[in-house]
């Protein structure tokens, strides 16, 4: 089930939070919850990714793009996703989150998140391809930032975030149904 309560609390949180421009850092600190976990007791994959939308909606609330998508009637949607799992995360364990835009081109926005524990040991770090969405399809990055009156110009894509960019631009798509068959 989608936390949706956890997501209000977070969005009522950040109601008079000082905005934020691209690039700087949103952080919000989060609790392992009993239906967050698997099986080993431990923070669950999936539910990893659903938590980084505690972090990932009220970043973009702060940095105004939400108003903006609101006016324009845009949707958000997920392009793509690299994620790093290095520490376990416990039952009612506290995490520090870390929310930024790292990296924009001509179609997309690269957002980064990570998880920390109190031991100061990062837990996990995702990086996602967002784009904004409308009726006719993506909504280019600068003309997101035109509509939130900010001149955008992306920096230098980290090299890392380059090297997934140029991985991904080789990937299949879509997979080829030899490639998914189980073998005889």
């Amino acid at each position: 089930m989608y936390p949706v309560f956890r997501m209000v609390w977070q969005i009522f949180k950040v109601r008079n939070a000082t905005p934020l421009k691209l690039g700087e850092v949103h952080i919000s600190h989060h609790i392992c919850l009993p239906w967050d976990i698997d099986i080993w007791m431990e923070l669950n994959n999936g539910r990893t990714l659903t938590l980084y939308d505690l972090g990932r909606i009220p970043f973009a609330i702060r940095s105004g793009l939400v108003k903006v998508m609101r006016k324009e009637n845009w949707g958000l949607t997920m392009a793509g996703a690299s994620v790093r799992y290095r520490q376990r995360i416990r039952m009612f364990e506290v995490v520090e989150m870390r929310s930024r835009a790292v990296f924009w081109d001509a179609r997309f926005m690269y957002i980064e998140q990570s998880m920390w524990k109190k031991n100061g040991e990062c837990a996990n770090h995702i990086v996602y391809r967002a784009a904004v969405t409308s009726d006719a399809g993506i909504v280019a990055p600068v003309n997101v930032a035109e509509a939130m009156g900010v001149d955008l110009q992306p920096p230098l894509a980290p090299e890392w975030v380059a090297a997934w960019i140029a991985a991904d631009q080789v990937r299949p798509w879509p997979p080829m149904q030899e490639d998914l068959a189980t073998p005889s």
